[in-house]
């Protein structure tokens, strides 16, 4: 990936912990790098094609300039969020030095460094109540919506026959991909509050319900927690996942099975015939 740097960008502004921090103000010198593929810039001298590092260092400096924040840890964050969401980048490092902090030390400066970026995630939708369609829909509207989300495609949608043993109606599934910002726990909230929002109700276990959201893959990263576990673990031994998934991301890779989404799904056919 290319990067364009933005170096030591001096701000006097009010963060810190000590309320004379707030009133007096200090310097704070920040940079950032910007990640993107440079290529079709430098290729055709297009500027619509790069990002505009005037545009960049204006928003930073508005951003440390109207909040107070008692740790730089905070301001960070924010600048490095409103730089992924402006522009069009995948990820951002963010560095802020603070040479003025009230330490009594003889030291030249104290910073923080962190780094952000969009990551790809892959979800699977199923309804089986009422009107099945709007409720796949709206996911896909609610999620689009949101700052911290891009969804970038859409599955067609499957009916499929229960699973899990439970009599019920058929299901409407489908898969979506999505860019987001949220970390794999964060986006497990964001996908929970939606279902909740649609009148999801978790009183039997494989049973109805208005909505299902389910996080199948996360870039290539391998969660397991009490409230979470990507890949999704039986996502390979479900095709009213892997043919709408297959639909839209063949290629994407099983990051514990070492397989990609095309493989599993013949081999599941294989299996089931």
């Amino acid at each position: 990936m290319d990067v364009i740097h933005i170096r030591r960008l001096e701000i006097f502004a009010n963060h810190g912990v000590i309320p004379e921090e707030n009133t007096l103000g200090q310097k704070f010198i920040i940079s950032a790098d910007l990640y993107k593929d440079l290529r079709v810039a430098g290729k055709t001298d297009d500027v619509s094609a790069t990002v505009h590092y005037g545009q960049a260092a204006v928003l930073i400096k508005q951003i440390s300039e109207k909040s107070v924040f008692k740790l730089i840890e905070k301001l960070a964050e924010e600048i490095a969020d409103a730089l992924l969401k402006k522009f069009p980048i995948e990820k951002v490092k963010v560095t802020i030095e603070k040479p003025w902090a009230p330490v009594r030390l003889p030291l030249e400066t104290v910073a923080v460094e962190l780094e952000r970026e969009w990551h790809t995630a892959y979800l699977s939708i199923g309804s089986n109540m009422g009107d099945r369609e709007g409720f796949l829909n709206r996911a896909v509207q609610k999620l689009g919506a949101r700052d911290d989300c891009k969804v970038f495609a859409v599955s067609s949608f499957i009916e499929t026959e229960p699973y899990g043993g439970v009599e019920q109606d058929k299901f409407l599934n489908g898969c979506l991909g999505i860019k987001t910002l949220l970390m794999p726990e964060e986006l497990l909230s964001a996908v929970n509050a939606i279902e909740a929002e649609e009148g999801r109700e978790r009183t039997i276990h494989w049973g109805p319900r208005t909505l299902d959201i389910d996080i199948l893959l996360y870039d290539e990263q391998i969660v397991y927690t009490d409230k979470l576990k990507i890949p999704h673990p039986d996502m390979h031994n479900r095709m009213f996942v892997l043919e709408p998934l297959c639909e839209i991301a063949p290629f994407a890779i099983h990051p514990v099975l070492k397989k990609s989404v095309m493989r599993m799904k013949e081999k599941l056919d294989e299996k089931i015939r």
